[in-house]
């Protein structure tokens, strides 16, 4: 899977893991407000793997409540600011049977801004309660108010959140996204991609949350199907490498997350970011690699509700260059 790291081993430093294989189960207990630098709940090792949980919150029951917050900082040893953090999803799979979704005023892609006063009607708020076939893999909901009444969606489990503690003494909130990683929203975060962050402290502090069941491209409404995850995680080190924003890989696409409003600006990050991808690890002139990319490219929308939008730019992998495909 670590197509990044076959390249580095092909072309500058070597990927070797310091350590051994660790599998470390830990089950969370303290729910974080903020992505930042703080005591970590949890020290491993490189080439860890983390068989653990979301974080469980009342948003998720039949009556609803508050939200959870993020599982971590899990410190990783020895990583520092010369170094890429690597996250393999290696499983996630919901653990509860509820998942809940939600429309309200002033927060989701066709609401009105609270930023700024129009007139026309606030949308209603609604909570949806969608209950989950775990063997199937299914979510169930009612509509009320629709001649279906009811409808049945097939589940998609992926992470909204995963994120290193941001730069200097930075704090951002569980909504934000950014180069640190965060609150991406990226449905392309599941099972089978890696996530690579960059570092911005030693240690990396590590962090994870905001299990969805599904969540369509955008998170248009301003929710997935939240609900509470098992997932198993191996955690490693890109030693002597540095990116500037997230970078994700599975079997068919190498990927870019960029994040900012307005949203051309998150599509531009996104792309130039991935230009200087395919010119430094697959030999791309750097003008061919923009000329293709006009031609080749895959853009998704992550998410348009939060303090900064997400794009996620892709590069099929069958296009790239014979020598460094896996």
């Amino acid at each position: 899977m670590r197509l990044l790291g076959a390249t580095l081993l092909a072309t500058t430093c070597p990927f070797v893991p310091l350590h051994a294989q660790d599998t470390v189960r830990f089950t969370p207990t303290i729910q974080q407000p903020t992505f930042a630098v703080r005591e970590p709940v949890l020290r491993i090792r490189p080439n860890t793997v983390l068989i653990s949980q979301t974080n469980f919150g009342a948003y998720y029951t039949e009556e609803g409540g508050a939200f959870p917050g993020e599982v971590g900082p899990i410190l990783v040893e020895g990583a520092t600011t010369s170094d890429v953090l690597v996250v393999e999803i290696l499983r996630i799979r919901p653990n509860y049977p509820l998942a809940a979704s939600r429309v309200r005023p002033e927060f989701g892609g066709l609401s009105a801004d609270a930023r700024v006063r129009l007139l026309n009607d606030p949308i209603p708020t609604r909570r949806y309660v969608w209950r989950l076939d775990r063997d199937r893999m299914t979510a169930t909901t009612e509509l009320p108010n629709s001649r279906a009444r009811r409808i049945e969606i097939d589940l998609q489990p992926m992470l909204g959140r995963v994120a290193v503690a941001p730069r200097g003494a930075e704090a951002f909130g569980g909504l934000w996204p950014g180069d640190f990683g965060g609150n991406m929203d990226a449905p392309e975060i599941r099972e089978g991609t890696t996530v690579y962050l960059p570092i911005f402290h030693d240690g990396a502090y590590f962090y994870f949350g905001d299990g969805h069941a599904r969540q369509g491209h955008g998170e248009v409404a301003g929710t997935g199907l939240e609900t509470s995850m098992d997932v198993v995680l191996r955690i490693d080190l890109l030693r002597g490498r540095t990116i500037d924003w997230p970078r994700l890989e599975n079997d068919r696409y190498i990927m870019v997350a960029g994040s900012a409003r307005p949203l051309i600006d998150a599509f531009r990050l996104a792309h130039v970011e991935l230009v200087e991808w395919l010119e430094q690890d697959y030999g791309f002139d750097r003008w061919d690699a923009y000329a293709v990319l006009g031609q080749v490219v895959e853009s998704t929308v992550a998410n348009v509700v939060d303090p900064a939008y997400t794009v996620v730019a892709k590069f099929p992998k069958r296009f790239l260059p014979l020598a460094t495909r896996p």
